[in-house]
């Protein structure tokens, strides 16, 4: 009779060390919990972390400006003679290389999507708008501290290290460009 209630010792604290670390582990969870959760983006910043832009309405040669994640995006329809241009700007000439297909999407080489922020420190570029000082290369001028960038958004010349830099985008129909 004392080994059967040895053994029924044994599993009574069995059961008891379970419950207790099945206890804290389910009071691990509800306090791990609340801790995640909170680190996960808020709505406003979900709302912002893609944009959708309508490029039907750019003619050739214009560039709009939107705003994505709070800041300042050019999209920019290139003129055939743009196209060609940065064509043949040898890829020796250029800080950091990259040609237009690099820039671009098959099928919408005309199409140019770039932050509008200087890769120097982070200034806006000048060219986007209408009468705007589009530097050397008819592209974009920054006037801080005198970055020039080509039609295709290209360090030229001056203090900025690389080109603008160009953001994750997909276009959704023939008009329509999701960026994020």
């Amino acid at each position: 009779m004392a080994d059967t209630e040895s053994e029924d010792g044994v599993r009574r604290r069995d059961f008891i060390h379970i419950a207790a670390v099945g206890t804290a582990g389910v009071g691990g969870v509800f306090v791990v919990l609340p801790l995640v959760s909170q680190m996960a983006p808020s709505a406003d910043v979900l709302a912002e972390s893609s944009t959708e832009i309508d490029v039907s309405a750019i003619e050739p040669g214009q560039t709009v400006k939107a705003i994505f994640r709070k800041q300042p995006l050019f999209v920019r329809r290139l003129t055939p003679e743009e196209i060609v241009e940065a064509g043949e700007t040898p890829i020796a000439d250029l800080r950091d290389p990259e040609t237009l297909d690099d820039r671009t999407k098959e099928g919408h080489r005309d199409m140019l999507i770039t932050m509008g922020v200087c890769t120097h420190l982070g200034c806006v570029p000048q060219g986007a708008a209408e009468g705007e000082v589009k530097g050397e290369y008819g592209g974009y001028f920054c006037p801080c501290h005198g970055s020039h960038y080509d039609t295709a958004g290209r360090i030229r010349k001056g203090p900025a290290p690389t080109n603008l830099v160009v953001p994750e985008y997909a276009f959704t129909s023939d008009t329509i460009v999701t960026v994020g």
